[in-house]
């Protein structure tokens, strides 16, 4: 039923969605790939991304970089090729982040921003992330940090007035999810983003690959 409710809350949304969501996009996204350093040779999953923002930020300075972006909603997905249709180096498909339609160790890096509270299976869909990730590749997620109080509100209204949402989570429980699914956390950091967003951030490998 989550996904279904994503794909069509998020179909709604995508027409305006750049533009109401700006200044949290650009914001978040800019300082993800400055946390993420990406070597331009990696071949990166982007989980949950939307009308391809992060692509394109990643895109102006090295065009050649490799990319995939999944998501459940059609709407945003066709913004992002159209944003992206000079790449073509870089796909975007539907797929859910419990079921990646991916070989095991398929890239370099795997990305999620602004999606873990929306993950109604979240180990589900972080043992899907271990599994495409290659041997030495890294997964790095950013999300909304509960140990802010302005999140733990949007925490218990959001639950009330969206059926897609499912919960935000405090850093502790956050590292406690990447250690089940068989990670090991390289570096992690609670960030304030604005006045209001309070969010967490984890670089994490596979444990069984060192």
């Amino acid at each position: 039923m989550s996904d279904v409710a994503v794909r069509q809350q998020y179909d709604r949304l995508a027409i305006d969605y750049d533009q109401r969501w700006s200044r949290y996009i650009i914001q978040t996204l800019t300082f993800l790939r400055s946390w993420a350093c990406i070597p331009p040779q990696a071949s990166v999953l982007d989980i949950g991304c939307g009308t391809g923002q992060f692509e394109r930020l990643v895109l102006c300075e090295h065009p050649e970089q490799r990319m995939v972006g999944v998501d459940l909603s059609e709407k945003m997905l066709e913004i992002a090729r159209q944003k992206c249709q000079a790449y073509p180096n870089v796909t975007f498909c539907i797929a859910s982040a419990s079921a990646l339609p991916f070989p095991d160790h398929s890239f370099d890096v795997v990305i999620s921003a602004s999606a873990l509270h929306y993950f109604d299976q979240p180990e589900v869909s972080l043992a899907e992330m271990r599994r495409v990730v290659k041997t030495g590749g890294s997964v790095v997620i950013l999300d909304w940090c509960k140990d802010y109080l302005l999140c733990r509100l949007f925490d218990i209204v959001l639950k009330l007035i969206e059926p897609a949402y499912q919960c935000c989570y405090t850093q502790r429980k956050f590292h406690r999810l990447l250690a089940s699914a068989q990670f090991d956390i390289q570096s992690a950091r609670k960030v304030r983003i604005g006045l209001v967003w309070g969010l967490m951030i984890a670089t994490a490998v596979d444990r069984s690959g060192f």
